[in-house]
């Protein structure tokens, strides 16, 4: 018995020296919907080559869809010009595991294809596209198990041409998606059959680009979503509107907001900028106050590559002044990034660095999260690039999970071992 207990507590101090790089992606934005990897024992500089590219994987389709991972099994959306389809790629093999025909294709000017992330639950898959086809398929073959139109079946009303972008919120028994309309701009659905358990009729808006996130405020479970009104929160129990601020509210609204404890961060592009809203509770009412001072809404002015929120900053790009680092609760601008910084993109970030991902040029560096300046470690271009977006553009935000970093440009998925073998050898 000792033996075993002695062989048993070796085990545990041999795996507490290793890095820890055990950190699936399910969802956009990750486990906690706050673009945050989990992994560590990650590479905190890169050679000047960066990272070693593991694999290239070339049929992925037209589109935008980001990855979701969970264990060896890579999910995302794409499209060939006449459908769209959600699949499975296999990690190791690079192979297609199965692929499923989810809608017709969604085509407009300035790009085409599905935009929205799957959300992967236990055996099922969630995802949404342009067109507004919310389907639950099987992970394990593709199966569609249920389907819904949030036009046709939920009476969706968008506010603009881009078409649906958001990737839908799985919490508890729920599907929470935004149709957006006279009916409710929030929806929670039953994750099993697709049946209406409830609108959120008090908040009214129509439906931008924005995904909604999950929160406790005051003790009432929440979720928040921005729509072209602004930002407000629904309780996740039966859709009242519980508060609502006009912030940073456009037609065009894209970014997903940030919470912690009682604060909402939103930040929109088109020269609207960003704000904190500070959610107060008495006697059961809520209010949503306004923090920054009108100069601090125009710091971050951000697009659609999103943002992220590490300790008490706010990482991201502004079309107003590039790449930024601001504190959440006073919003003052900490540091702004070099002249040779790389330009407009997405972020995300893990072991304690952003990774910026270019739109135009489809570069990639890593930086410190840090608030002392823009502290790059190195930057690397994706080997080629697809000619199936006619303006070019990389929209689709970085993941880092298990180790690996991957990236998207339409057809093409990089995946890139961002992890630090001499460190799991030391």
């Amino acid at each position: 018995m000792k033996t075993k207990t002695c062989f048993l507590l070796l085990a545990c101090l041999f795996a507490l020296a290793l890095p820890v790089l055990a950190s699936d992606w399910p969802q956009w934005r990750g486990p906690n919907r706050d673009d945050i990897s989990r992994d560590t024992g990650l590479l905190s500089t890169w050679p000047k080559e960066g990272p070693r590219l593991l694999w290239t994987f070339d049929d992925a389709g037209i589109g935008y869809s980001g990855p979701a991972i969970v264990g060896k099994t890579l999910y995302t959306l794409g499209g060939d010009g006449k459908k769209e389809f959600v699949f499975a790629l296999d990690l190791t093999t690079q192979k297609k595991l199965w692929s499923t025909e989810v809608g017709p294709f969604f085509a407009h000017g300035n790009g085409d294809g599905p935009r929205s992330t799957p959300t992967i639950d236990g055996d099922n898959l969630y995802c949404l596209t342009g067109h507004g086809e919310l389907l639950c398929v099987a992970t394990k073959d593709g199966k569609v198990r249920w389907q819904v139109n949030l036009r046709k079946d939920l009476s969706g009303e968008m506010a603009s041409g881009w078409g649906y972008s958001e990737s839908v919120l799985v919490d508890g028994d729920r599907v929470v998606c935004t149709p957006g309309g006279r009916k409710g701009a929030l929806a929670a659905l039953d994750k099993n059959t697709g049946s209406v358990l409830w609108r959120s009729d008090k908040y009214t808006a129509r439906a931008t680009y924005s995904s909604t996130i999950a929160a406790v405020i005051g003790g009432v479970k929440q979720y928040v979503q921005v729509t072209g009104s602004g930002v407000a929160g629904v309780a996740a129990q039966d859709g009242k509107l519980l508060w609502q601020s006009n912030q940073s509210g456009h037609g065009i609204s894209v970014s997903t907001p940030v919470g912690k404890d009682d604060l909402v961060y939103v930040s929109t592009g088109y020269g609207v900028g960003c704000g904190l809203v500070k959610i107060t509770q008495e006697n059961n009412v809520f209010r949503a106050e306004k923090e920054y001072a009108q100069e601090e809404q125009k710091l971050m002015v951000n697009h659609h590559g999103g943002f992220v929120l590490v300790g008490n900053h706010i990482y991201g790009y502004s079309d107003s002044r590039g790449w930024i680092c601001q504190d959440l609760k006073s919003g003052k601008l900490v540091w702004r990034g070099k002249a040779r910084d790389i330009g407009k993109g997405s972020v995300t970030c893990a072991d304690g660095h952003l990774y910026c991902y270019t739109e135009s040029g489809a570069k990639v560096a890593l930086v410190e999260a840090t608030a002392q300046d823009w502290k790059e470690k190195g930057r690397f271009t994706i080997p080629k690039r697809s000619s199936r977006n006619r303006h070019q553009m990389a929209w689709t935000h970085p993941v880092v999970a298990n180790g690996r970093l991957y990236l998207r440009d339409q057809e093409y998925l990089f995946c890139y071992d961002v992890s630090d073998r001499s460190a799991a050898q030391r």
